[in-house]
């Protein structure tokens, strides 16, 4: 019955396995399931941290490379990336020493985005990152 109702309503497995442990009923739950569900939730943690560091990456990139185009929207992205990012740390304080790593990952997809939104040429942006993490998180400014 749980995996039936796994594939064809979500939202009612869930339930039902919430219940299922509030009850104690450990050998009823749909253990293949929920690991798959428990690792899909670390995964999409993970991912939407890698979203906002793209993100702010590809704005501070902009506003350093293209001063005069220089916006609120812009400035706004920026700011709320950096609460995203803050938010997803503090709810997840192991993603923290993935920062970095995660930066890495992101700067070819940053420096494309950034060239291409802002029509300047791919090579004028650093090859490799010329951020750092605390710059992204912080309250750093390019000049």
């Amino acid at each position: 019955m749980t995996t039936t109702t796994y594939e064809s309503d979500f939202y009612q497995w869930t339930q039902q396995q919430a219940d299922l442990l509030r009850k104690g009923a450990l050998s009823t739950l749909d253990v293949e399931h929920l690991i798959e569900e428990i690792d899909s939730m670390g995964r999409r943690d993970k991912g939407a941290l890698r979203n906002y560091l793209l993100n702010v990456a590809m704005h501070l990139l902009k506003w350093q490379y293209q001063p005069e185009r220089r916006g609120i929207r812009w400035r706004l992205s920026i700011e709320n990336g950096r609460d995203q990012i803050a938010w997803q740390i503090k709810d997840s304080p192991s993603l923290r020493p993935q920062l970095n790593e995660l930066l890495a990952d992101i700067y070819s997809s940053a420096r494309r985005n950034a060239a291409g939104e802002t029509g300047l040429p791919l090579t004028t942006f650093p090859k490799t990152c010329p951020l750092i993490v605390e710059q992204i998180t912080g309250d750093w400014w390019p000049e």
